[in-house]
This record gives structure tokens, C-alpha cells and sequence, in this order.
């Protein structure tokens, strides 16, 4: 017992890895609004932080609702780059993994600010003292140039504008050494896309990546839905694990399409596929207050509302959905808007084109554009809206050179836009149409792979995101907490039903407790006691801190795994140097070691 008290007093005393500390004077465990990073004379907002929750201004009861366990496992706060202390960096060994997607097409768009936020996160590590090692998987149909790690490093250093040394430790199973480290301040590994064992998570894979490695940072959001070695796997074997620049804001653009807090809220969903992403679009309907069917699903939806489709466009295994969506719509007084013309060319005479209503597409045409009324009543509803997510192309035939519909709905979006309108973009072509339409894409939320956010809608927890560390989604007040914040306070880690933190606050009425339990029906009921009793030296929050906690001594004290029970807390006073005291110290039951 006294090997675990006497490691976690090193720990939170001397702050070599201080993840989950309490703030330092002046800093803050989440910064909310924007703020910016320079890159030279690039100027890099940051928009609102992960901000999903505020702070408490009343009661225990608000406090209770805002650690809710099922919304705080579904929308993760992260431990992120930002906020982790620039001096720990100095003189660590960080792996980032970047996303290939960004840095090595063969034109760098410097008008994507996930392209400057990517670029920041790894000038930020160098210019902080870190020794950086970039991993990535990458694939010829991005740049035919790409055949070696070589040239890979070559094409960073380019950009990065600094040397980038690829080195060749994977292909010969041997770990990464010291002394590899002293080629360049940015090394490159090999390509990840070459090795079976990345997508298998293979833990072996996992940990050679990481040999050598103090801190994990992922800034490749978009792999987030997948569980690989190189997002997932090396979490395990790092001390920290967090958010890169481009990640965070991801995530952050992403959590914006659950708010509600601009109304008309509108959905405009391309793209087919219905019966897989049934969950996805009742997630939207619930937030949303139209939906707008602009791809293959409105078929689906068209034919779920007991109108005609020809046979060839309807998904037999998407019938069932698409009838549950159109109900929840329809329970929930969501709008459900779908073509009412297409452009439609014959299939025997490719060159001949021609626009038909919805229930009068025949035999031998196949639709392959929004029509001109569609257009219009998609561009009323538009034009009234006050936040807008488009995800999914509009296109009804895989191969359709037709893209007439989607440049004029990007121009609708653009001219929104300027109208205070807050609008997401999700996909690749939904996003390249905006940067064809539009002369400023920074007016918009782009999120230009679709795959991780389908899976995030879905509510699907992304294995990329529940890998990296947590952090606190909210300031605490201490003010607020306790009536008299000054008085020392006692943390009981694992407090689970809180009858021993209820027990004590009466006992001791000269301490302050805090209880973190990561229960979080526990962490309710208790709250919900605190404040029917007028408790005012006592609080409940719901934690995952102690894994995280208990994950760095393991490493830094080589201290062994085991349950912490309600007799392993400790204590520690505001502004003064940290000590341990039992629970017979205060007054306690009895404590099995010291």
C-alpha cells in the first residue's frame, strides 16, 4: 500500500508527466472560443475548442447532469496537444500519425485548414524540443511518386521545410534505438499500408512501433473508424496518448452537427447504402428539423412513403429501414424532402437526356441528376435555414458524368453561408464541389471523409478516439463545489456508492471531498444524495482518470497492477506541498498498510 500512496505522491508532486494534474496557474484544462497558433505568417484558428459542455453555475443536480455516463462515453473528451504541457515535450520521443491523405497528394491544398493544423502539429512537437517520429500508411493512387519511404521523406521535408530522415527499422523486425533517434529531429517509418499486422492491430506490430516512444499523438481523425496498430495498438504502449491539431478540430466540427442550437437545423443526404446507415439518419432526424434526400436513398424513401419506383432502384434489404425512418421522421414532425424530377438519360441511347417527374420515370431511363423543381424547393428550404450538414453525394448512378445538381446546391450553400449560417460539409465531393463554388472555404465546416463521420453518427464509438487518453470536459468550480473551497481537500479514488465520502463530510465538516468513480449510474445516485442533504464539502465526478493514472506509474514506477479500494486515497492542500494521510489520519476506519 505505501509503494502505491508513496508513487502517486511522485507522481502528482513532481509533475514529470502531470496528464490529468489540476490546471497550472494561468492555464486551463480546456480552452473555450477560439484561439491561434502561428506558423510563420499563417495565422491557425482553432474553433471552439471540444467544447460540448459549460460551466456549472448551480446546483449539485446541474452538476449530476452534466456527468452523465452515457453522453460522456459516447462524445469522448480527449486528452489533446494543446493542452498538454509544452515543457513535458522538451527531449521526449513522440509518434505521430499523420494523415497521408493531406501531406502527400500531389497538390498540397493550402486552403484546407486541416492541411495548416497537420503541419502545425508536428512544427509545434520540433519547435518544443520533441524528437518526432511520423508513421502513415500511404498508396501509389495518391501520388504515383510514392514508391520508397525515401521519397515519402523527401516530399516532407519539402513541406515541413525541415530534414526528414525515413528510416528502415519495421521490414527488419527490429525496434527502434537510441541511437536511430540521432539522424534527424523528424524521422519517417515506413509505409504502414505494406504490413498486414496494421490492420490486424497486431499487438507485437503495435509495440515495435512504439519502442522508444514516450508519447502518442494522432493526428489522422479520418482512420479513426478503423482499429489499427498505429491509432489503436500503440496507445497501449505509450505514457500518453492525445489529439494533434488537425484531430481535435475534426472531432470539435464533427460534435457540432448533435448541437441544436441554431434553428432551422436541415440535413442533406446523399449517397446510398440506406439500410447501413439507418441508425445514422435517425440520429439525424432526431436533431434535425428536415431531412433532404438528394442521392440513391430517396428511392428508397420514395417508395417507404407508398409512392411508385422502378423496381431496378429499389434496395430490397433497405425496405424495413427506410419505413422506420420515415415513421420516427414523422413521430418526431421532421420535413422529409425528396427529388421530384431528375435528369434522366435513356439507357439505349446514352445521348439522349431528359427531365421526368418521380412517378413518371419509364422502363429503359435511368435517372441521373436532381431536376430543375427539385432544385428550386430544395433551395426554399435553404434559404431559411440557420445550420446545414450536407454528407453524401448527389449522384444516383455510380458512374453519372452529370454534376450539374451538385455545383448548384454547393452554390446555394455558398450564398447561405454569408447569410450567418452555420454549414458542415461532409465527403469528398460534396467538399470539392464547395471549393468549386466557393471563394472562401474557411465560412464552412469541412470534413472531407465521410466514412469515420458515418460511423460517428451511427453513435458507434471510433476505436481512433477511445483509444487516446481522456480528459475533463468542463471547468471546475471549485467556488461552486464546496463553500469553502480553501479548507484541504481529500480525493477518494474508486469512491463507488459515496457512502464513505457521505460519512466523512459529516465527520469532518473542516476537510473538502471529492469522489471519482467511473460508475456513472454510482456517480448519479450519490450526486442526487449530496444535494438533497445540503452537503457543501462534497462531490462526485465521473472519472476515468485513475486507469490512466494507474497506466503511467506502471510505467514510471514499475509499480504492479492491482484494485484501489475505498482505503487507497489521497490528500493534498491548495498552493502547498503534497502529503499522504490515511483514513485513520482523519478520523477513518482502519487502514491496512502506510
Amino acid at each position: 500500500m505505501s509503494q502505491l500512496l508513496n508513487a502517486l505522491r511522485e507522481t502528482l508532486v513532481l509533475s514529470k508527466l502531470s496528464f490529468h494534474n489540476y490546471p497550472r496557474k494561468g492555464r486551463k484544462l480546456l480552452q473555450h472560443g477560439s484561439c491561434s497558433y502561428p506558423i510563420k505568417n499563417i495565422q491557425l484558428p482553432l474553433q471552439g475548442g471540444l467544447e460540448v459542455v459549460t460551466h456549472v453555475k448551480s446546483s449539485h443536480m446541474e452538476k449530476a447532469s452534466l456527468c452523465d455516463g452515457v453522453e460522456l462515453e459516447a462524445w469522448p473528451h480527449v486528452q489533446t496537444l494543446r493542452e498538454f504541457p509544452r515543457e513535458e515535450l522538451f527531449a521526449k520521443v513522440v509518434m505521430v500519425r499523420f494523415d497521408s491523405t493531406i501531406f502527400l497528394g500531389e497538390k498540397l491544398d493550402w486552403s484546407s485548414q486541416s492541411a495548416l493544423r497537420a503541419l502545425y502539429t508536428i512544427k509545434f512537437l520540433h519547435e518544443s524540443g520533441a524528437k518526432v517520429i511520423l508513421v502513415s500508411a500511404w498508396s501509389m493512387k495518391i501520388n504515383p511518386k510514392l514508391l520508397a519511404a525515401e521519397a515519402v521523406a523527401d516530399i516532407l521535408s519539402s513541406v515541413l521545410q525541415l530534414k526528414v530522415a525515413a528510416l528502415r527499422c519495421i521490414s527488419c523486425n527490429m525496434p527502434l534505438e537510441r541511437k536511430d533517434l540521432q539522424k534527424a529531429d523528424i524521422l519517417l517509418l515506413e509505409n504502414l499500408s505494406n504490413y498486414k499486422e496494421e490492420a490486424a492491430n497486431c499487438s507485437k506490430f503495435a509495440e515495435l512501433l512504439s519502442s522508444e516512444v514516450d508519447f502518442f499523438v494522432n493526428d489522422s481523425f479520418f482512420q479513426s473508424h478503423k482499429i489499427l496498430a498505429s491509432t489503436v495498438g500503440v496507445a497501449r504502449f505509450c505514457y500518453a496518448s492525445m489529439a494533434g491539431f488537425s484531430f481535435e478540430e475534426s472531432l470539435c466540427q464533427l460534435k457540432k452537427t448533435a448541437k441544436t442550437n441554431k434553428k432551422p437545423y436541415i440535413a442533406i443526404i446523399g449517397g446510398g447504402n440506406l439500410n447501413n446507415k439507418a441508425a445514422a439518419l435517425q440520429f439525424l432526424a432526431s436533431r434535425c428539423d428536415a431531412l433532404v434526400f438528394v442521392g440513391q436513398m430517396s428511392f428508397q424513401i420514395i417508395h417507404a412513403l407508398g409512392h411508385s419506383v422502378p423496381p431496378n432502384l429499389v434496395e430490397l434489404e433497405s425496405q424495413k429501414a427506410a419505413l422506420d425512418i420515415v415513421q420516427f421522421a414523422h413521430d418526431k414532425n421532421v420535413l422529409i424532402l425528396y427529388p421530384k424530377d431528375f435528369w434522366c438519360v435513356n439507357q439505349h441511347l446514352p445521348k439522349r437526356l431528359d427531365f421526368l417527374p418521380v412517378h413518371g420515370v419509364l422502363d429503359g431511363w435511368l435517372p441521373v441528376d436532381l431536376g430543375p423543381s427539385s432544385l428550386d424547393e430544395i433551395n426554399s428550404l435553404v434559404t431559411n435555414s440557420k445550420k446545414i450538414i450536407w454528407i453524401g453525394p448527389v449522384k444516383f448512378w455510380s458512374s453519372s458524368p452529370y454534376t450539374g445538381g451538385t455545383s448548384k446546391l454547393a452554390q446555394m450553400l455558398y450564398k447561405q453561408c454569408q447569410c450567418e449560417c452555420e454549414i458542415t460539409i461532409v465527403g469528398g465531393t460534396a467538399c470539392e464541389a464547395i471549393k468549386n463554388e466557393s471563394s472562401s472555404v474557411s465560412s464552412f465546416n469541412m470534413l472531407e471523409n465521410a466514412s469515420a463521420v458515418w460511423e460517428f453518427l451511427k453513435g458507434q464509438k471510433l476505436p481512433g478516439v477511445m483509444a487516446l487518453d481522456r480528459a475533463y470536459p468542463f471547468e471546475i468550480d471549485w467556488n461552486i463545489a464546496y463553500s469553502d473551497p480553501s479548507r484541504p481537500l481529500v480525493v477518494d479514488i474508486g469512491s463507488g456508492n459515496g457512502l464513505f465520502i457521505m460519512g466523512m463530510t459529516r465527520k469532518r465538516k473542516d476537510l473538502n471531498f471529492l469522489g471519482l468513480e467511473i460508475n456513472g449510474k454510482l456517480v448519479k445516485r450519490c450526486l442526487d444524495s449530496v444535494h438533497q442533504s445540503g452537503i457543501t464539502n462534497g462531490m462526485l465526478f465521473l472519472s476515468s482518470v485513475l486507469g490512466t493514472l494507474l497506466k503511467q506509474m506502471q510505467h514510471q514506477h514499475s509499480v504492479p497492477l492491482f484494485p484501489v479500494t475505498l482505503e487507497n486515497w489521497f490528500f493534498f492542500r491548495y498552493s502547498a506541498q503534497t502529503r499522504i494521510l490515511t483514513n485513520q489520519n482523519i478520523g477513518g476506519g482502519c487502514c491496512k498498510g502506510h
